[in-house]
């Protein structure tokens, strides 16, 4: 074991240094070729001198050599060069920079984190999850404008996406894709039609348990949106009615998973393409709200409300 040790160590030096030796060869050339002529002819052929005996012991993998080179070209770039040289808070400050960066347009047209507030999309999504969105699954949008320039794909029957309020654009939803364009939707005693057909389903349990701020039970169903299965609660003494309703050309009919316990498309309408931000992926984190505090019972409390179950859950 202490030999498995030793050798990990040694590894770890020597990639290091290594590592090392590349960038300050890359610096020095840059400076070189960007600089070169305001800098000394003497002083080129030093430094060229200095990266040399460094490339030299690289080649050769002398260790102690390239240590002793690598102080010698360090000392010679700080003595004729330093007015080159990136500082290492320049360093570390674009490194943030750009990571900041890359961040922000990640966010802006690829993936964005969006919290569950409400219990709408019980047993789907739970009060409380964290989830990511794909930006990027239906057009390409330009976050400033809220407009979007590209479109590849458009929502299908089944897909569970996130879009701003039609009635308060600044509010963002998450509901499923139930209506297509020109799809003649409407609800019958707790049962949704779709262009006259009822939409296939199953019981799944009579009483299934929920927690939607604060315990409940439902009818748990299975039910089929084409080719795509999701499970859906619904309350038998609530019968709910719907009329018939035809939707609109580049829009969809949206309803919750708890569908007798959600604010959707059969209150305030169908929502267009343009107010579609993507589509629900995986939930990444997930803990109960409701729990937790500074208190010491508190902070456990905190820790023992995280769903580990729910981490990595794929949105279906």
């Amino acid at each position: 074991m202490a030999n498995l040790l030793e050798a990990f160590h040694a590894w770890r030096l020597r990639s290091r240094l290594f590592g090392e030796a590349k960038h300050q060869v890359d610096e020095a050339r840059h400076i070189l070729k960007k600089k070169g002529e305001q800098i000394p002819r003497a002083v080129v052929t030093e430094i060229e001198g200095a990266v040399t005996a460094v490339e030299t012991a690289r080649t050769a993998e002398h260790l102690e050599s390239m240590r002793h080179a690598l102080v010698v070209l360090d000392e010679r770039m700080d003595q004729h060069l330093a007015f080159a040289r990136k500082s290492t808070a320049r360093e570390y400050t674009e490194s943030i920079v750009v990571a900041v960066a890359i961040a922000l347009l990640l966010r802006s047209f690829v993936i964005e984190a969006f919290q569950i507030p409400s219990g709408s999309m019980i047993p789907t999504l739970e009060i409380g999850d964290h989830i990511f969105v794909s930006k990027f699954a239906y057009a390409l949008e330009i976050p400033i404008w809220q407009k979007k320039i590209l479109s590849w794909h458009e929502p299908q029957r089944g897909d569970v996406i996130v879009f701003r309020y039609p009635l308060g654009t600044e509010t963002d939803y998450i509901k499923r894709v139930v209506g297509l364009p020109g799809d003649k939707v409407e609800v019958r005693h707790n049962e949704v039609f779709i262009n006259g057909k009822p939409m296939s389903r199953e019981l799944v349990d009579p009483r299934f348990k929920y927690h939607d701020t604060f315990d409940r039970t439902g009818e748990l169903w299975l039910e089929h949106l084409d080719n795509h299965g999701h499970k859906a609660l619904h309350q038998p003494q609530q019968l709910t009615n719907f009329a018939p309703v035809i939707v609109p050309a580049r829009s969809v009919f949206v309803m919750g998973d708890n569908r007798d316990n959600s604010n959707d498309s059969r209150v305030w309408g169908t929502v267009r393409y343009e107010l579609i931000k993507g589509r629900a992926l995986i939930v990444w984190w997930s803990r109960d709200p409701d729990r937790g505090g500074w208190s010491p019972s508190g902070i456990a409390d905190w820790f023992a409300s995280i769903r580990f179950r729910r981490f990595f859950h794929l949105v279906d």
